[in-house]
């Protein structure tokens, strides 16, 4: 699960507060949907054991070593 933070900067006194409340509504659904909306899913390529190409060289019954001895 993604966190977006948003942070305010100071608006200056002159400047309309009206714009850089729509501009502050527009940065942070920007943030979001490119946030939530991301393609890439690390978890979906995580390995969790040796592959079909490990097995077909070693056998299905081959004992499996996670660390070398």
């Amino acid at each position: 699960m993604a966190l977006i933070e948003t942070h305010s900067l100071p608006v200056p006194a002159e400047a309309g507060r009206g714009n850089a409340l729509v501009s502050e509504i527009k940065g942070f659904w920007k943030r979001f949907f490119a946030t939530a909306f991301n393609p890439y899913r690390p978890e979906l390529h995580y390995m969790r054991g040796p592959g079909p190409a490990w097995r077909a060289k070693h056998g299905m019954d081959a004992p499996i070593r996670l660390k070398p001895r």
